[in-house]
């Protein structure tokens, strides 16, 4: 990444969290920003990530257990109170309801009077890993992408400091995939959904560029030391030669220990 790339979005360390409520959730935030943390990395819970509110039946047991719940905008409300959304850099870890929870986001950053150009962050949006790795899609493939898609075409118009999609590949290499297959799997995913943003006609030739600076990357880091380091040497290349060098990946890495997450435009 260039010098000035690097001052546009600097990289920072932020703590992936998200409990039992909104407002404990917020109270940990604030306590956190006032100690120094530069920005947001959210956790939700299980079935904040399947669709289903915390009173379902099928939501029982699992409410507020790995992340917290945000079903409505009064939920994110409370999750974002006294948080200045304008200044922050935020980091949503959603798939399959990626879409209503950036919904939520920009109708509460508006309920402050910031704009969703001025929004920076990220939403992770890969909801092919969640067939191959962790389960947690709602809806066929197709129409999963479909929503993917959109939301590329919403952020290109209406959020361009967002990155509206992290490829996920560090839960592949959790579930078993090779290093190599890792990466194979994260590169024909970029490919999958890039080619679908243009051939869905919402975005004009001439952004495509910038849809591609804006695709960013979660990657895993394991413990064979010369295999993970030619694979990051490869991928970045590999990438760079798929995309003609239009953009380069926004791209970071995690060792792997539990639910360390380390996408977007920084490390946590």
């Amino acid at each position: 990444m260039s010098e000035a790339a690097s001052r546009d979005r600097p990289w920072m360390m932020r703590t992936y969290s998200g409990h039992s409520s909104a407002r404990a959730s917020n109270d940990l935030y604030r306590m956190n920003l006032a100690k120094g943390q530069t920005g947001l990395s959210i956790a939700f819970d299980l079935p904040t990530q399947t669709g289903y509110d915390p009173d379902s039946v099928f939501a029982r047991g699992e409410v507020g257990k790995v992340g917290v719940p945000v079903v409505h905008l009064g939920h994110m409300e409370a999750l974002l109170d006294q948080i200045p959304v304008g200044e922050m850099n935020t980091s949503m870890t959603i798939n399959a309801t990626a879409a209503w929870l950036l919904g939520l986001y920009v109708a509460n950053a508006e309920h402050q009077g910031v704009e969703s150009r001025r929004l920076r962050g990220t939403t992770q949006n890969d909801i092919v890993k969640e067939y191959l790795s962790r389960g947690t899609y709602i809806y066929p493939p197709l129409p999963s992408r479909r929503l993917i898609v959109d939301m590329v075409a919403f952020c290109q118009e209406f959020m361009p400091f967002w990155n509206p999609m992290n490829v996920c590949s560090y839960h592949l290499q959790e579930a078993g995939a090779t290093p190599v297959q890792e990466i194979a799997y994260a590169l024909a995913t970029a490919v999958g959904v890039l080619d679908a943003v243009r051939d869905s006609g919402q975005v004009p030739a001439a952004r495509m560029p910038a849809v591609v600076a804006s695709i960013s990357f979660f990657v895993n880091a394991g413990i064979r030391f010369v295999e993970e380091t030619c694979k990051m040497r490869a991928f970045t290349r590999l990438w760079d030669r798929i995309t003609s060098g239009t953009g380069s990946p926004a791209s970071a890495t995690a060792s792997p220990t539990p639910r360390r997450d380390a996408s977007g435009t920084g490390c946590r």
